[in-house]
């Protein structure tokens, strides 16, 4: 997630307050439930070094990825958006030893921060780090007629709609496809927003809610990155 989307406007003294309120809450659940890592830790040290933007999810979001993909029982997870490959290390953590993870990066930079986070993790052999368009690199997964078990799209957001047809043609039934920054600070109600990433989202949900072959629902959430949340849709037909 973005932490300054939140950020996009002068917060006055109580939102201030609730802001932080909902960042010391995070911070309570990782301490309490997240064990100290040192490599994770160290990735976002190593991000914030290299001038990455802090879009990396949160701990705890990272950790909500981490299990849903031990849920789901996923031996193959595509993640569309790598950045430093904080999110990545948590999904292919989840994996079993057979497992293999795919993400997909357009900045080469991005891609070599990721590439040695990834190694620093020890999981170079499970992730492959694909640098490109994303949609020219969907495509070609298509092509390779590969099927994952778990999608996570965390990308720009005006691609949102062809991101989720790709996921869709990149699917079995279930599958799960999680599209991450869809609150956007409330703005996703906005219909008039000229915001083109509030309208990908918009979009987004609109293919969602008339696709048949999946069942879906989204959640709002708080906390150090904002007000935001996840969109989560398992494929139910083919």
């Amino acid at each position: 997630m973005n932490p300054t989307e939140h950020n996009s406007y002068e917060l006055s003294g109580s939102s201030k307050q609730q802001s932080q309120s909902w960042t010391d809450v995070d911070q309570y659940f990782t301490d309490q439930l997240i064990k100290k890592d040192p490599v994770l830790d160290e990735v976002l040290k190593h991000n914030a070094e290299a001038g990455l933007p802090a879009h990396d999810v949160a701990p705890n979001q990272g950790k909500l990825l981490h299990l849903l993909a031990r849920i789901q029982g996923a031996s193959t997870i595509l993640e569309i958006g790598t950045l430093g490959g904080y999110s990545t290390i948590w999904l292919a953590r989840a994996l079993p030893a057979n497992g293999r993870l795919i993400t997909l990066e357009y900045d080469p930079k991005h891609a070599e921060i990721a590439k040695a986070n990834i190694a620093r993790a020890g999981l170079s052999d499970v992730v492959e780090v694909r640098v490109g368009y994303a949609l020219d690199s969907l495509k070609e997964l298509v092509a390779e007629n590969l099927r994952f078990d778990m999608i996570f799209i965390d990308a720009d957001k005006p691609n949102n709609p062809s991101y989720f047809d790709y996921a869709l043609k990149l699917s079995r039934v279930g599958s799960m496809i999680i599209g991450d920054n869809v609150v956007r600070d409330g703005a996703v109600v906005n219909e008039e927003s000229k915001d083109p990433n509030v309208q990908g989202v918009r979009q987004f949900f609109d293919l969602i809610a008339s696709e048949p072959r999946v069942s879906a629902t989204a959640i709002q959430t708080v906390g150090s990155k904002g007000y935001d949340g996840f969109s989560i849709a398992l494929v139910t037909g083919e």
